[in-house]
């Protein structure tokens, strides 16, 4: 708390006692100088809320990457003990993110697979190649490109929970997509 308030009153004295000059307050920003100055148009939906700054047919700003909602952010694809096999449960988030890849041909992802600690390092590093391969034949099958896809092992060198049972296993044995 004291290097806060340390930090406040370094800055108010160096704002205060460096200028000689005036300082002007601005004028208040009104919906209305927004709505003229925005780059695109303003929406109004069903309950009367308003949003500046985006259209229906506007790509800037919210990215699909970056919804919740979206199979999209699902980031990490788990896998059963001593398996590359993938889930059904997982078919949705990889066709979502392939699908995103070859829609967005610049765009570069990172695979990277992980195991647990089970298993010699070797067996380890070579099991979480095998699962990031596994994910990327899958994007690759549904339009991704190669040049876009980069793999990394791990094994078991960086795990997500530390622990040494069943519970920490299952979160450990993983390939997370990175954008």
């Amino acid at each position: 708390m004291s290097i806060r308030l340390l930090l406040v009153v370094s800055l108010a004295g160096l704002l205060f006692g460096c200028s000689n000059e005036q300082v002007k307050e601005e004028e208040p920003v009104t919906v209305e100088d927004l709505s003229s100055n925005a780059a695109n148009v303003n929406v109004t939906d069903e309950s009367g809320a308003q949003a500046y700054g985006t259209d229906d047919n506007s790509t800037s700003g919210f990215d699909a990457l970056d919804d919740p909602q979206s199979a999209l952010s699902i980031r990490i694809i788990y896998f059963e003990y001593n398996s590359n096999e993938i889930s059904s449960e997982y078919r949705s988030a990889i066709e979502a993110h392939a699908a995103y890849l070859s829609q967005n041909p610049s765009t570069t992802i990172t695979l990277e697979g992980h195991a647990d600690e089970r298993g010699s390092r070797e067996y380890n590093l070579a099991l979480g190649e095998s699962r990031a391969q596994a994910v990327k034949q899958q994007m690759l099958i549904l339009g991704a490109s190669s040049s876009q896809i980069r793999l990394v092992s791990y094994g078991e060198e960086r795990p997500a929970i530390d622990g040494h049972d069943e519970s920490s296993w299952q979160q450990n044995r993983r390939v997370e997509i990175l954008y």
